[in-house]
């Protein structure tokens, strides 16, 4: 990836300030509360939910295997459907191809999809830095970028802020970005989509390029899908003369078939809607309508490191839809900034020190920012196990090891701070695998119980600052089996 957001501290320092923000919680708590309990109601619709989840999950697994040959027959689709395919390692090279791309256009301008693909590469600042205005069109993405903000949410960036700042943003900065505020703005979320309406029009009319991501790219056709839900995208995706899509390697599916089971789980897990109200896909150009030349940059940035991962490599699987945020009670508290990343919540726990490394403070700390309940799992609308790969990715930062960094093998080295926790885990392997020590370490514990402190010493009070430490028994387990049991059968 890029890196970080500038600046981000690691996720238990930011947490700790964002937690301390009552209106924040407050805003994060009632949206997520909402969200979560329609998207309950959405899929208690579907008698056939769990089939479609495994569904799902088994499609994007098998696209993972052969994803080889799915790229190259991607390539082929869309460029006989008269669309050019680039291929970008990194986000540096990304960037480069769509500013050039751009350049070649004469135009200065250009209208965006909401697309996490482009955040995720800083594709805004790059253009910026070769005098190139990218504006965002998305109503959550456009308070963002109005509000010289970063978004905190995967479906709805700008959930940390409520209608009353809102209002005051668009008051004070949407005259220096093209259309002014109407006079006498209210919070009513009428007045403030008709303002967004107003101010975002003269910019499609005027708009010569377009830029998207896509939600999914069918191998077999060649055809890029965008779902949406309020037509900004479709304007985006037809008006311009020029469309350049950037999109993730591993957001591709095989056949067009394949898309009935992503087109009834993603608008329920993420919006709670049986469907989305704007699904475009295109393929291609054609003479009649859309846009006269597409090009599509295919992202790596990380994903076939991630990909060599055994257990990691079902982050892959993400269709973006948020439903492990909106029940995730870390992520309700803390927000999506404290994350450092544009994927926050439990999918960026996983996610990004994956794309990136965990070689930085930040993405060392990700994978700690849970509390393994194991309800993002249970949401996940293609199964991805958050939890297994979380404590995955806890063993590489505390251990080090193999991993595949850049394409190429390599050893980490384990991760400072944690020698504390590696020393415990060791003597922890050889008490169990010593069971001699282990019994006597046993019944010296429980003799010596009425003198144990309530909390830890040194490291051990990050852990115990905010638990009980467990009460331990007057007697060991494998005393009581022999004096209740007399023995028989032989405790081991």
């Amino acid at each position: 990836m890029s890196g970080t957001f500038v600046g981000m501290p690691a996720f238990p320092v930011a947490a700790r300030e964002a937690v301390g923000d009552r209106t924040l919680r407050s805003n994060l708590r009632h949206a997520t509360r909402t969200i979560r309990d329609k998207r309950a109601r959405a899929v208690a619709e579907l008698d056939d939910w769990a089939a479609l989840r495994e569904a799902g999950k088994q499609i994007k697994d098998h696209t993972l295997r052969h994803l080889d040959r799915y790229l190259v027959q991607v390539e082929e689709t869309v460029t006989a459907a008269g669309g050019t395919v680039h291929w970008a390692a990194d986000a540096d090279e990304a960037n480069e191809i769509v500013a050039r791309l751009v350049e070649e256009t004469g135009e200065s301008e250009v209208v965006k999809v909401k697309s996490m693909a482009t955040q995720e590469i800083a594709l805004n600042e790059a253009l910026e830095a070769r005098g190139i205005h990218a504006y965002e069109t998305d109503l959550a993405e456009l308070i963002v970028q109005l509000g010289k903000d970063r978004p905190s949410h995967i479906l709805v960036p700008a959930i940390h802020r409520n209608r009353g700042e809102i209002r005051d943003i668009f008051r004070s900065e949407m005259s220096e970005w093209g259309r002014p505020a109407p006079e006498g703005l209210t919070d009513t979320p009428a007045e403030l989509a008709e303002a967004a309406r107003l101010h975002l029009r003269e910019k499609f009319l005027r708009a010569k390029v377009g830029i998207s991501g896509a939600n999914f790219v069918v191998a077999e056709t060649g055809t890029l899908v965008v779902v949406e839900s309020e037509g900004n995208g479709r304007m985006c995706l037809t008006l311009p003369e020029t469309l350049i899509s950037v999109v993730g390697i591993e957001k591709i599916v095989p056949r067009w078939q394949d898309l009935e089971v992503f087109l009834q789980t993603l608008p329920r897990s993420s919006t709670a809607e049986r469907m989305n109200p704007y699904t475009s896909m295109w393929t291609g150009t054609t003479d009649e309508d859309g846009p006269r030349a597409f090009h599509l940059v295919l992202l790596d940035n990380g994903r076939t490191d991630t990909l060599a991962d055994e257990v990691g490599r079902q982050a892959l699987r993400c269709i973006r839809c948020s439903a492990c945020l909106n029940v995730c009670p870390v992520y309700e508290r803390a927000g999506g900034h404290a994350y450092g990343s544009v994927y926050p919540g439990p999918i960026g726990a996983i996610l990004s020190p994956q794309l990136r490394g965990t070689g930085s403070e930040i993405d060392a700390s990700l994978p700690y920012a849970s509390s393994l309940c194991g309800a993002c799992y249970e949401v996940c609308p293609v199964a991805i196990d958050i939890p297994e790969v979380l404590v995955h990715l806890r063993e590489r930062v505390v251990q080090g090891g193999p991993a595949v960094r850049n394409g190429n093998r390599v050893v980490l080295k384990p991760a400072r701070g944690h020698a504390a926790e590696r020393a415990a885990m060791r003597a922890a392997q050889w008490a169990f695998t010593h069971p001699g020590a282990l019994r006597t370490g046993q019944r010296l514990a429980s003799r010596t119980r009425r003198l144990h402190p309530r909390t830890l010493p040194g490291p051990g009070r990050a852990w115990s600052g905010s638990r009980d430490l467990p009460a331990v028994p007057a007697e060991p387990f494998r005393d009581w089996w022999q004096r209740t049991h007399g023995g028989k059968g032989g405790a081991k």
